[in-house]
């Protein structure tokens, strides 16, 4: 089934990404594939988006043994809107919108009120988010990502059984 207005791969890893980042403690760095194995994201596709990231001065990164990524931000100062524009560019829910192809019939056209205020209330919502808000809280262990999200849910369902 196609799924229309869907948010693409892309920005749902680049945003795990982030969230991740925005659980570790001011100051740690992780290396990549430590964020991919938490966030269940495929390695080679992270590593791409953290490098835009990183151009985009969301992330920084730290080479050398001991070295990884962090957040270039405290996450409290970070949006969701800013880290979906910096892996796909701006947002515009249809090419009336869309600054850059302009349409010829959004003057007289029903729709495009309705089309901008969608996008203004979906924009609102995103820069309102901000990373610290979505800031996943460890466990037991110290751990933070999906990976100990599910294996807590499964077994919280184990034990409903």
């Amino acid at each position: 089934m196609q799924h229309v207005l869907r948010i693409s791969r892309k920005i749902d890893y680049g945003l795990r990404a982030m969230i991740y980042l925005a659980s570790i403690p001011p100051g740690s760095v992780v290396p990549f594939r430590e964020i991919a194995k938490q966030m269940m994201v495929p390695e080679d596709f992270l590593a791409k988006i953290l490098k835009t990231l990183v151009d985009e001065a969301l992330v920084k990164s730290t080479r050398g043994p001991h070295g990884g990524y962090a957040l270039a931000r405290p996450a409290a100062e970070v949006s969701f809107l800013e880290v979906i524009e910096a892996v796909e560019g701006p947002i515009a829910i249809n090419v009336c919108l869309d600054g850059d192809d302009p349409c010829k019939k959004a003057e007289f056209c029903t729709m495009v009120d309705v089309w901008r205020t969608g996008q203004e209330k979906m924009l609102e919502v995103y820069r309102e988010t901000k990373l610290a808000s979505l800031a996943l809280k460890p466990d037991g262990a110290g751990q933070v990502g999906f990976v100990q999200l599910a294996a807590a849910q499964e077994q919280k369902a184990q034990a409903q059984r």
